[in-house]
């Protein structure tokens, strides 16, 4: 499983030209999730993304995670995460785990997410314009099987 963390401001996910969520102080974060993946997995990315110190504190320094700021997550799937550009132009999709297994794994994430931190998706599979507002810029990366 891999994510890709954003601290924001705000953020949303537009279907069908009309916000389907939203989101201001939190998270966004995209996921993939590839051949092998557990539920093991999914527990150790929640871990991770529930008590990173990436929120500022009082002096401004990075020492706050996001259930230390009442903040939300917006959760997206992003099959392309798992993109292997190695051969030409083209990226592979072939490690995205195929969308009937990615989408239950998908939800669970979500469920299990939710129950820690307020946690609002976009539509797997769908065509989705996400806007965010990213804090810092504060990027994090994190691919469960580089534990």
């Amino acid at each position: 499983m891999k994510v890709v963390i954003q601290r924001s401001l705000y953020s949303n996910v537009v279907i069908e030209n009309k916000v389907f969520n939203e989101i201001s102080n939190g998270l966004v974060i995209f996921s993939c999730f590839t051949e092998g993946d557990t539920t093991e997995d999914i527990s150790y990315i929640i871990k991770k993304i529930t008590n990173l110190r990436i929120f500022d504190d009082e002096d401004g320094v990075m020492n706050k995670s996001i259930l230390d700021t009442d903040g939300h997550i917006l959760s997206i799937s992003q099959f392309t995460l798992y993109a292997d550009t190695k051969k030409g132009n083209r990226p592979s999709y072939i490690k995205a785990l195929n969308g009937l297994e990615s989408i239950k794994l998908y939800e669970l994430f979500n469920e299990e997410l939710n129950k820690i931190v307020p946690t609002v998706t976009g539509i797997f599979g769908a065509d989705m314009k996400v806007n965010i507002t990213n804090d810092g810029p504060v990027t994090i990366i994190i691919d469960s099987k580089n534990k």
